[in-house]
Parts: C-alpha cells; sequence; structure tokens
C-alpha cells in the first residue's frame, strides 16, 4: 500500500481533498492532508513572514517528523510550487511528484512567473490585514472561479474557503538539489480545460510516457471529480 500526502493549492486547506482521501483510505493506503500555515484550520496564525519557503517547510517537516517514505507527494495548482520545494528538501522521502492542475515551475521561478495574470488579477481586490497582505478572498462565487457547480460542493466550499497570503505568490523556489530532485518520477493529472495553456513539450513528454491523466472537469477537480483523480493516483502508485 502506498502513503499520499496531498497538498492543496491557494485559498484551500487539507479539507478539499476530504473525498479523495476517503476513497484511497478505502482502499488500504495512508493518506495525510495537512492545511499549509496561515490558511483554513490554522488562519489565525497567519501572520507577516508566511511565504512559500514557510510552506515548503511545513511539508518537508511533515515528512521527517513522520518519518515517511517513499512517498507519493501530490500538489494542487499552488500546491505544485509547494511540492517542488519540498521535495527538493528531502529527495530521499518522495518516490513520485503528482501535479494535480497544479504549477510546474523552475528553479528561481515564482507561480507570478509561472501564472501572471491570473495572479495578477487577483491582486487588486485584496486588502492587508495586520501587515499581511491578502489576495483570493472568499466571496459567494469564489467556488464558481475554481470550477466548481454543485449546490452542495458550493456550499461546502463557502464555508471554508480562506484568504491566502500574497506573499506565497510572489516568493520565488530556490532548488538546492535540483539533479536529485528531476530524478523523481512525474507525473500530470490536468483539467481539459488547461491543456492548452500548458508547455506543450511538457505535456507530449508526459503523455508519451504513460504519465499524464486528463479529466474534464473543473480546476477543484479533486472536489468535482473525486473518483477519477483517486484512480489515477492508484494508478500513479502501483507504477
Amino acid at each position: 500500500m502506498a502513503t499520499f500526502v496531498l497538498v492543496h493549492g491557494g485559498g484551500h486547506g487539507g479539507w478539499c481533498y476530504r473525498k479523495v482521501a476517503k476513497i484511497l483510505r478505502e482502499e488500504g493506503h495512508e493518506v495525510y492532508a495537512p492545511t499549509l500555515s496561515g490558511l483554513a484550520e490554522r488562519s489565525h496564525l497567519s501572520r507577516t513572514g508566511i511565504g512559500l519557503a514557510t510552506h515548503l517547510e511545513d511539508i518537508a517537516s511533515l515528512l521527517h517528523y513522520e518519518d515517511l517514505d517513499d512517498v507519493v507527494l501530490v500538489g494542487h495548482s499552488y500546491g505544485g510550487m509547494v511540492i517542488t520545494g519540498a521535495a527538493d528538501k528531502a529527495t530521499d522521502r518522495v518516490g513520485r511528484l503528482v501535479y494535480l492542475d497544479a504549477a510546474n515551475p523552475l528553479n528561481g521561478q515564482s507561480l507570478v512567473d509561472v501564472a501572471g495574470p491570473i495572479m495578477e488579477a487577483t491582486r487588486p481586490f485584496g486588502q492587508v490585514v495586520d501587515g499581511v497582505e491578502l489576495v483570493l478572498l472568499p466571496t459567494p462565487e469564489s467556488p464558481m472561479f475554481y470550477g466548481v457547480e454543485d449546490a452542495d460542493d458550493v456550499a461546502w466550499m463557502q464555508s471554508r474557503l480562506t484568504a491566502h497570503p500574497w506573499r506565497c505568490f510572489e516568493e520565488k523556489l530556490d532548488l538546492r538539489n535540483e539533479s536529485a530532485l528531476r530524478a523523481i518520477p512525474q507525473y500530470h493529472i490536468v483539467c481539459t480545460s488547461t491543456l492548452a495553456t500548458r508547455d506543450p513539450e511538457l505535456v507530449n513528454a508526459a503523455r508519451a510516457e504513460g504519465r499524464l491523466w486528463d479529466i474534464d472537469t473543473g480546476h477543484d477537480l479533486m472536489i468535482t471529480e473525486p473518483e477519477a483523480v483517486a484512480k489515477a493516483l492508484i494508478e500513479i502508485a502501483a507504477e
């Protein structure tokens, strides 16, 4: 059985993987779905200084303190930045990297570098609270922004989404162990609608290697298509 660590994206928390985690656990797998510092049930700990580096340490520390090995490390959206940097810090503990409709950064890039127009569009609607610049402020329309339309899912998300520190999105990735990082097998589960926006060389290589799953749904595919996501993760773990 595999060990999965599921890392959420901007404005979310470990809660967003509830459906996927349930399926994986029912199949006998070990699952961790941590919440990054300053978000969801940890939003009351928001402070100046929380950035991408904080979140890399969140995940690298989890791998260390739980003594996890050969982990299938999954990152959704902004979580792609986090799993890349965390795996760089703990390459000996990660067996596979899975980018779940996620950012695929290079060394020295920030999420703004990877997805600039989308990220910059959120900034004018942010606000500063206790010295922290926050974006992705929750609104009644936020679930639809993430491609979620089911009424029950929308209501569930509305009470759980939280604002996200802007610093996380503009802080650049600083990889120190890149050769070992790039040796970790990488897999991609993407939404059909985002394929056209992705690096065609990366997509074509992943497809040719059998490491690309294409699901026709919204960006929060772990909420809208949990069975398909769990199935893909189980297939990845079995390779």
